[in-house]
């Protein structure tokens, strides 16, 4: 092979890739309640090795409290993946730009879409509905605010559910956006859950379009959960307006008849 031609994986049986394709090198972190010492090493070491990894590296470790250390490692996996027998469960809709959405809008529907967002329970944290609903967006992205037909409200964080459903009915929106940041224990899926019952318990659920997104937020785990659609890592302002005007189009025709 010359040097100038790229290695071709085979999609079929793909593995992590390292220092040089199909090498299954892996870096990982984690931290072990046990004091900083030798024995420490040794212990992840096996740690790797109950993950099936092969050739175990602790490139680096140290003390973060007493009795508690926290260790960078390497290794390598045997395994491989069938990338090519993968399925996928994401919401099905084709991205629009600003402009696009926005002409939707005025030529499906006459009036903006109002959309009313929140950081709900007791998650503090607002960098991820903001990176949807703000104007400036994320990563070169506009968030909801800079769209024309777009009307938004941000509630911020720490929303109780019963506020954010006031508050929906109030503004007689058409999307309820939820983002949930703070994850451990699953509070997400039961913050979400407890939303989707008293929606239900008002009748109210099919007012709204329920849309949640965060990290550990996936399309299906939100289908799951009794929402419309999920947003998780990677995904943007735009994914979100297509979607959610797109879904709303569909919804509106089919009352039609």
């Amino acid at each position: 092979m010359k040097k100038d031609q790229t290695p071709v994986p085979d999609l079929t049986r793909i593995r992590p890739y390292g220092d040089t394709l199909d090498d299954g090198r892996i870096q990982l972190s984690f931290t072990l309640p046990v004091p900083s010492d030798d024995r420490a090493v040794e212990a992840a070491k096996e740690v790797l090795h109950l993950l099936g990894l092969k050739e175990p590296l602790i490139a680096w470790y140290e003390a973060i409290d007493h009795g508690f250390t926290h260790f960078i490692c390497y290794g390598s996996l045997d395994k491989s993946v069938d990338y090519t027998a993968l399925v996928v469960h994401e919401a099905d809709v084709t991205r629009m730009t600003l402009p696009e959405t926005d002409q939707f809008i005025r030529e499906h529907f006459g009036r903006p879409i109002r959309v009313i967002g929140a950081s709900t329970g007791t998650d503090a944290h607002t960098v991820g509905i903001d990176a949807i609903m703000n104007m400036k967006g994320y990563a070169g992205r506009f968030g909801l605010e800079r769209y024309d037909m777009i009307e938004t409200r941000n509630l911020g964080s720490q929303v109780e559910n019963e506020d954010f459903i006031r508050e929906a009915i109030h503004f007689n929106a058409d999307v309820m956006l939820v983002s949930q940041t703070v994850t451990q224990k699953d509070v997400h899926i039961h913050n979400i859950t407890e939303l989707v019952e008293l929606l239900e318990a008002e009748s109210l659920r099919d007012r709204f379009l329920l849309l949640i997104g965060g990290p550990r937020v996936s399309h299906e785990l939100a289908k799951e959960l009794g929402c419309d659609a999920g947003f998780g890592p990677g995904k943007f302002a735009d994914d979100v307006a297509s979607f959610m005007v797109s879904e709303l189009f569909k919804r509106m025709e089919l009352r039609r008849g």
